[in-house]
C-alpha cells in the first residue's frame, strides 16, 4: 500500500475538489452570484411571461428541445458506461500497450482495474444525474401545460403555480448541471491512466475551466443584474 501513496492522494484531491466545487457552487453566498443562479433567476422570467399569454406553443418548443438536450447527455452517458467497461476487459491488451511506451506507465493489473472501475461510477453518476433531470423536465412540461389561463394570472392559485413550477423548473436544470459537471471531471480523471501526477494537473484544470465559466465569462457578465437593488425577475417584468 505504500508504494501507491501517490495514487491514493491524487484521487483523494480529485474527490475533495470536485465536492468542494459542488458545495461551493450550490451551497454558499459565493455561488448564488454564479451563471447557473443567474440563469435560475430566468426561468422564474420565463414562467411568469408564459402567464400572460394564452398561447404556449412556442414554450413547448422551447421545452422540448431542452428534453431533447438531455435525452441525448442521457444515451451519451450511456454509452461512455459502455466504452469504460470494454476498457475493463481490455485490461491485459491495455498493459501490453503501455509496457511498450518509451516511458514505462504499466500499473498493476488491480490497479488498472480500479481506475476503470473509478471510470464506470462516474459516468453511472452522470447517467443518473441527466435521466433525472430528463424526468423532472417532463414534470415541467406537464406543469405548463396547466398553467392557469391569462385572465386568472392575478389570482393567489396562478402565483402558486408560478411558484411550484419554477421551483421544480430549477431541480430540473440542477440535476442537469450535475450530470455536466461529472462529464467535465471524468475528462480529469482520465489522467490518472496515464499518471497520479498528471491526475493533481488535469483535476485543477478541469476546477479551473468550470469556475471561469461559472463565475468569469463572457456568458456570466452578460447575465449580469442591471439594478443590484431589485430582483432580476421584478426588474424584467417592470420592463
Amino acid at each position: 500500500m505504500s508504494g501507491y501513496w501517490v495514487d491514493v492522494a491524487a484521487v483523494g484531491f480529485f474527490a475533495l475538489e470536485w465536492l468542494v466545487y459542488a458545495l461551493t457552487l450550490e451551497h454558499s453566498a459565493y455561488g448564488r452570484d454564479s451563471l447557473s443562479a443567474r440563469m435560475n433567476r430566468y426561468r422564474e422570467v420565463w414562467v411568469r411571461r408564459m402567464l400572460e399569454r394564452d398561447t404556449r406553443m412556442v414554450d413547448m418548443q422551447i421545452m422540448a428541445s431542452l428534453q431533447n438536450g438531455t435525452a441525448f447527455f442521457a444515451s451519451t452517458s450511456l454509452f461512455a458506461i459502455g466504452g469504460a467497461l470494454a476498457l475493463l476487459r481490455a485490461t491485459n491488451d491495455a498493459l501490453v500497450i503501455l509496457s511498450k511506451l518509451p516511458i514505462d506507465l504499466s500499473p498493476t493489473p488491480a490497479l488498472w482495474e480500479l481506475k476503470c472501475v473509478g471510470l464506470v461510477l462516474i459516468c453511472v453518476y452522470a447517467f443518473f444525474k441527466f435521466a433525472w433531470a430528463y424526468r423532472l423536465f417532463n414534470y415541467v412540461a406537464i406543469l405548463y401545460g396547466g398553467m392557469p389561463p391569462a385572465s386568472q394570472r392575478d389570482t393567489p392559485e396562478a402565483e402558486a403555480h408560478v411558484i411550484r413550477t419554477t421551483r421544480l423548473f430549477e431541480a430540473a436544470g440542477r440535476h442537469f448541471n450535475r450530470g455536466q459537471r461529472a462529464f467535465f471531471f471524468a475528462l480529469g480523471y482520465l489522467g490518472w491512466f496515464v499518471s497520479p501526477w498528471v491526475l493533481f494537473v488535469t483535476t485543477a484544470a478541469v476546477v479551473i475551466v468550470t469556475w471561469r465559466r461559472q463565475f468569469a465569462s463572457s456568458a456570466w457578465a452578460a447575465m449580469a443584474p442591471d439594478d443590484a437593488d431589485a430582483p432580476a425577475a421584478t426588474r424584467l417584468l417592470r420592463k
